[in-house]
């Protein structure tokens, strides 16, 4: 334990740097902004697609797995929406609340951690795990908020989740990454080179950008926070585990990459959406920020329970 912790610490320490520098006002936040973005649409995107080009998809697909965080992540998400509807919130802000309870910083977080802690063949289901979570549920909330405020579904909603997930620089990069490997075409030296230099500075690079966007968040409402943490840094990784190890039988190694991947914290994502459509922005925001602060110490006791097995 006190082994992984040591090693999940360099992580965490990046993003407490960046906080420090939000915090401070060091990094303003429109700087913060636009190391979000290149961070998003650069850096993030060419190690995404690096390790894509170099692994077969065939290889990767493992329906066992896909189907048991699923299954977990449905569980909770229908959990979490029902108790909100006893607690008489009305579609939107459960629906907000529930993406809190399942959509972890997989890409910006996850990617590189899990890959160093667990070793490179943890990139597979990382990926597997991300797009679910951006496939599904990203496109269910804008479902669900958009409907409840049309009253019905329309061509519009399907059109703006069609342009919404042609538009995410991670799913543009792992498809034409899983393409290239398809064609089976080498990479030229000096495009990975290029690739490579680019994707190193996802890592410190994001996890700053996690912690600069951290210091302007509110600790408001934080019993909804703590009850959006339990739900994401416990129940999801607990009922994932439920799902890959005991009802798909999903190999035990992999298995622990997606129950690693479930145990992360609310992703920044969320509060854009909740900004985006003005539900919940406070809630989400202490959300986030509880939730980053306790996985210092759960992230690590997960990764080494699924590293025993």
């Amino acid at each position: 334990m006190l082994a992984i912790f040591l090693k999940t610490l360099p992580f965490f320490a990046l993003i407490g740097l960046g906080y420090w520098a939000g915090r401070t006002r060091f990094f303003t936040s429109e700087a913060t902004a636009y190391l979000t973005k290149f961070v998003f649409y650069f850096a993030l995107s060419a190690m995404l697609f690096n390790f894509s080009a170099n692994l077969s998809l065939a290889e990767v697909w493992d329906g066992r797995l896909v189907a048991a965080y699923l299954w977990g992540t449905a569980f909770v998400y229908g959990l979490v929406s029902l108790i909100g509807f006893l607690r008489n919130l009305d579609v939107a802000n459960n629906a907000m609340e529930a993406q809190c309870a399942v959509i972890g910083n997989t890409g910006f977080l996850g990617v590189p951690m899990l890959t160093l802690l667990l070793g490179p063949e943890a990139i597979g289901p990382v990926v597997l795990a991300l797009a679910v979570d951006l496939i599904i549920f990203s496109s269910l909330i804008v479902i669900l908020i958009t409907a409840s405020r049309d009253g019905q579904m329309s061509l519009r909603v399907i059109r703006t989740i069609g342009l919404g997930l042609l538009k995410n620089p991670m799913i543009v990069a792992m498809t034409l990454g899983f393409v290239w490997s398809g064609l089976r075409l080498p990479i030229p030296t000096p495009m990975n080179d290029f690739l490579v230099m680019l994707g190193a500075a996802a890592t410190p690079g994001a996890l700053f950008a996690i912690g600069a966007s951290l210091a302007s968040k509110s600790a408001e409402k934080l019993y909804v926070a703590g009850w959006l943490s339990f739900c994401k840094l416990v129940l999801h990784p607990a009922f994932v585990a439920i799902a890959a190890l005991l009802i798909f039988r999903v190999d035990p190694y992999k298995a622990g990459v997606i129950i690693s991947a479930a145990a992360l914290p609310v992703a920044g994502n969320v509060y854009m959406l909740a900004q985006h459509y003005n539900v919940g922005p406070q809630r989400v925001s202490a959300a986030i920020l509880v939730s980053t602060a306790i996985s210092i110490l759960s992230v690590s006791i997960v990764i080494a329970w699924v590293t025993t097995f």
